[in-house]
């Protein structure tokens, strides 16, 4: 091949990476703008070539996306998202201090709500944090008494949390379903249209509910798993 048909062709663009660091594992895109899905990591790395100095990072759902420009170098693109990564991670350590990110405290939270919208009609025997569950943000079983909440809901405001906490705790006062009386509970909690309509747009951007089928997750009756719906 002569030096000027080298000069000439432009060199082959460098194939798909996907990369691990230490933690979490990292997807690393093809293309400077393009969003890609894999099933090994939870950080998303977007490149931008409009961005030259600025690097952010954000949660979308169950993942972290870090936005970088597009010509750093592999090294330096590295630590800059083990950064970034790590602060999103311990601002979601301070939210769960705030809120009770421990099982003791959202059994807490989950207690006061049911005293303050239901009377304290609901009484749960245990309340914990599960890993993110794909069909549903929540689930209960009424025999005996217990509410799993999915971890994903750690990243969302106060007000949807306690609204999907009062939509599990009305499952223990009116099991087997969601009749009208269920509704008429659970509209108690005056935000309860609004939290609805954010678990709608997170959904969209989680593992959660893909096909918009369900709401807030299962009531468990015996082996019987009834959908949430309005």
């Amino acid at each position: 091949m002569s030096d000027g048909s080298r000069r000439g062709r432009k060199a082959a663009p460098s194939p798909v990476s996907a990369g691990i660091l230490d933690q979490p594992s990292v997807i690393r895109t093809a293309r400077p703008e393009t969003v890609t899905e894999h099933a090994l990591g939870k950080v998303e790395i977007r490149r931008s070539p409009r961005r030259r100095k600025t690097i952010s990072a954000r949660r979308e759902g169950d993942r972290i996306v870090v936005l970088v420009p597009s010509g750093l170098s592999e090294s330096t693109e590295a630590e800059l998202v083990e950064r970034m990564v790590t602060k999103i991670r311990k601002a979601d350590q301070r939210r769960d201090v705030q809120r009770g990110g421990d099982n003791e405290r959202l059994e807490e939270r989950a207690r006061q709500l049911s005293w303050r919208w239901l009377d304290g009609a609901a009484e749960p025997k245990s309340v914990r944090w599960v890993p993110a569950m794909r069909t549903r943000w929540a689930s209960c079983t009424p025999e005996d008494g217990t509410i799993r909440v999915s971890t994903l809901l750690r990243a969302v405001p106060d007000y949807v949390l306690d609204y999907v906490l009062v939509h599990e705790l009305v499952h223990l006062i009116v099991p087997g379903g969601h009749p009208p009386e269920f509704w008429e509970h659970v509209y108690r909690f005056p935000r309860t249209e609004r939290a609805v309509g954010f678990l709608e747009a997170y959904s969209r951007m989680s593992t959660v509910n893909p096909d918009g089928n369900n709401e807030i997750g299962e009531c468990r009756d015996g082996d019987r798993a009834v959908a949430a719906e309005r």
